[in-house]
């Protein structure tokens, strides 16, 4: 099995509630990453950078990421990012054309608060990616798998679906 980049950004997935602040943050050492991928028998090399909510992420953020998924060896690339804006990051690398399986991934609820989605998701996502035969860009969410076009996030829903 072919060695596996997973690119943590922060987002909800990454979320913790800091007592001092009395608010979630987002945990920048993708610790919950960590401890799921951490019972995996596959191999897997994990970065952490940006560490923002989706919503903070700006286009120099995912310069910085387009950066690092196009200068790796790793042709297999799972990104753990924010839910909110994570069509739009998707769209990014998407117009690149790199030649690579790149599936996007996250979680609705923290880790932290309650880990089945998250690691549904990345689990997911591992499953999925060992079924790629296309290189592109996927999301990987709530049991959906596709081409980032195809899915999407129905807030009034709370949950990701297939497009019509």
């Amino acid at each position: 099995m072919q060695k596996i980049l997973i690119i943590s950004t922060g987002g909800t997935f990454n979320k913790i509630y800091d007592p001092i602040a009395g608010d979630l943050i987002v945990e920048e050492t993708s610790r919950a990453v960590r401890e799921i991928a951490s019972k995996w028998l596959s191999r897997f090399e994990l970065i952490s950078i940006i560490g923002k909510d989706s919503l903070a992420m700006t286009n120099q953020d995912r310069l910085e990421l387009l950066s690092v998924v196009t200068q790796t060896e790793h042709e297999k690339i799972i990104i753990i990012h924010g839910t909110d804006t994570m069509h739009v990051t998707a769209e990014y690398l998407a117009e690149v054309e790199i030649e690579k399986k790149i599936i996007l991934t996250g979680a609705m609820v923290p880790y932290s608060i309650d880990p089945v989605e998250a690691t549904a998701n990345l689990t997911s996502a591992l499953g999925y990616m060992q079924l790629l035969s296309e290189n592109g860009v996927y999301i990987t969410m709530n049991g959906l798998f596709s081409s980032y076009d195809k899915i999407l996030k129905d807030r009034s829903k709370g949950r990701f679906i297939r497009k019509k």
